[in-house]
This record gives structure tokens, sequence and C-alpha cells, in this order.
């Protein structure tokens, strides 16, 4: 097992990720007050002190009045929490590691009794009941063109301000059925106006719009990464795009509207996206636009993400996981690598895998979602 390939830097425009190894972005609820505390900066410190290269941070929301869908969520808007955002930026750059946040607005998951406002319903493309909550008969509210519009400007600001208080890059949050994805899906997007349609090119409208807007706010050589899935909350065997052709058309669509790097959320990498082919999500990103492209999904675990949360089994240990990972790195299939709950259950996991102390991880349970260690 080579794992010096997951050392190798990696460069993209301007910037250089010390290491292959990403830390994926993952929802925590410990930001009290929605504003991300100097725990939080220990937390992203300790792994990008072992290796991790690049910390894409949990989701951080855009618009605090709408944005929510979970308590103790950070927000991204607001002179204290992006004063908190500062200090941790600055502790993983003296870590020796780069950082983009996560822009996220959770759409239609938000409920009525959410923090901060508990008053404020959910807001989605369309007024229908997100799949997530099939058990819940409260209806969002559609939202308004001079909604939508106050929302991608939002997005607009946050990558402004990311870039002013020294992040490396920004992601934004379009996968998982959240309020981007919900406007690709046609479960949630009714819509008839240009922000809706039959097809998946036809909803991609607001999509465009955040990204155009976020590049018009930031520096030509600013790295600007887009997350995106198939599956979602509430259905994990859906496809927005079913075959290549459908694939390259959406991607070709955000390419031009200007991102520079896709994160292809899959619940387990080493499945293939599409028959004929062994080729995972991020791989067929890949080939499909030359971009650069994340992989993610269960590595260095044998159990996938919603089955170990919803307690199928505990995760083990997979050095197959880790074997299959490095070989399809060996053969350019993606650039770069973002581990989740593994990085979650031990910060020094990177140190631990290249070093090869296996013996010595920290295999993650459900108790690590409970502390910010």
């Amino acid at each position: 097992m080579n794992t010096q390939e997951l050392l190798k830097p990696f460069n993209m425009k301007e910037l250089t990720i010390p290491t292959r190894i990403v830390m994926a972005p993952m929802t925590r609820n410990f930001a009290k007050d929605n504003i991300p505390g100097s725990d939080v900066a220990a937390y992203y410190r300790r792994r990008a002190e072992n290796k991790v290269g690049l910390i894409i941070t949990e989701g951080t929301v855009v618009e605090p009045r709408t944005g929510h869908g979970y308590p103790n969520v950070p927000d991204f808007k607001g002179d204290e929490a992006l004063k908190g955002w500062k200090n941790v930026v600055d502790n993983v750059h003296e870590a020796g590691g780069k950082i983009f946040p996560q822009l996220w607005h959770a759409g239609s998951v938000r409920r009525k009794g959410t923090p901060p406002d508990p008053s404020v319903p959910g807001y989605g493309p369309s007024a229908v009941i997100h799949p997530f909550y099939t058990d819940n008969k409260e209806t969002p509210e559609e939202m308004t063109s001079e909604e939508i519009n106050s929302v991608v400007s939002a997005f607009g600001e946050a990558a402004k301000q990311a870039e002013a208080i020294g992040f490396d890059g920004i992601e934004i949050h379009g996968a998982h059925g959240y309020l981007i994805d919900q406007f690709f899906w046609e479960a949630t997007n009714k819509r008839s106006d240009s922000y809706g349609g039959s097809t998946l090119a036809d909803r991609m409208q607001f999509a465009v719009e955040v990204v155009n807007t976020i590049r018009e706010k930031v520096s030509k050589n600013f790295p600007v990464c887009f997350r995106f899935s198939q599956w979602k909350m509430g259905d994990f065997k859906t496809k927005l795009a079913s075959n290549p052709q459908e694939l390259e058309q959406f991607l070709d669509t955000l390419v031009e509207a200007g991102v520079d790097i896709f994160h292809c959320s899959t619940r387990r990498f080493h499945e293939p996206e599409f028959s004929g082919s062994d080729l995972n999500l991020a791989g067929w990103t890949r080939k499909l636009t030359g971009k650069p492209v994340i992989t993610v999904g269960s590595i260095g675990l044998d159990l996938d993400f919603v089955s170990d949360i919803m307690g199928a089994g505990t995760s083990n240990l997979s050095p197959k996981s880790i074997d299959q990972l490095i070989d399809r790195l060996e053969k350019n299939e993606f650039d770069l690598v973002a581990v989740g709950r593994a990085l979650l259950a031990d910060y020094e996991w990177v140190t631990k895998i290249v070093e090869g102390r296996f013996d010595e991880i920290n295999v993650f349970t459900k108790a690590a979602l409970m502390e910010l260690k």
C-alpha cells in the first residue's frame, strides 16, 4: 500500500494544497449562538496538524433568517460569526493547512420551530413537502422571485467575505436535497417559471445564478468548488443524471458559470456510477470536464454513512477500502480524497495511515458525534 501517494501536493490555480486528503464537511451542531468558537477552531486545527491538506468546513449558513435546518449550526453572516471564522482560518493556516467554508442554505428541510427564529417556516423552490419528511404535513412556502434574488445575493456576499478574511476558496453546497439541490430535483421543484421545468437542464437556473454571482464577487484566481450528489435525503437511490450524457450537460453548465473544482458526493466511493465503466462519480466528472475533482464516500470504513447512522451496524476499519483508494488515485481517476467519519473519530487518522499504525486508529462510532474532538 503506497500511502505516500496521499501526501503529494496538488496545485489548482494559484493554490497549492499540501496533501491529497480533504476533510469532508460534516455538520457538528457545536456553534453556540451560530458563531464558531475557539473549540471549533481547535477542532479544525488538529486535522491540519495531522496531514489533512484541505479543510472544508461544516455547512455554514449564508442567510440565517431562512437558511437554517438544524440548531447550533454556524452562520456566515454578521460581525461575530465572521470574526469566529477568521480565527478558524488563522488556526488552520498556522498548522500548514488550507481551508474552504461550505456555503449553505437548507431550503425546505427547515421546519417551523427551528432556531434562530422559530416563527420562520421552511422555504423552497415549490410548496412541496420535502421527501425526507414523509410523516410531516408541514408544507414549505414557495420562494418568490424577490426571495430567490435575496438568497443568490447572500451566497455572493458570503463568498466575498470568505476571501476577505483569508479563506483559500469556497465550496457551494449543491448536494443532498438542500436548497440548491431542491431546484435541481424534480421531486421538489414544480415551478413553471425560468427556475423550473421538466428536465434537469431546465432546473439549473438558480445554481447558475449562485455561481455567477459568486464569481463576480471574488477574484479571478479564488477557487470555487461545487458539491453535488445523485442521492438525496429522502431518496438514496435517485439519480439527477441517469447516463453520462445527462451528467455532461449538467456539469458543462456549471463549468460555464464559473466552477473550478467539483466535490462528487457518493455513499461508497468504490462503486461505479454508470454501467459499462468502473469510474465512480468523481471519475466521470473528471473525464467529462477536465476539471479537478474530489471523491468521497465511506473511505477507510466498511459501512456507508446512512447505514452507520441508522444503526445497521458499526463501522470497522477497511484496509481494502484504502488500498482501492490509492490504486484509483494513482490512476488519476480523481485528484483529491475527502474523508468524513474516519477523520471525525480520529484527527490523527491520516498520520496513522501513512505511518502504518492501523491498530492505533480510533474507529468511528455514533458516540463521536456527541463531542468536538
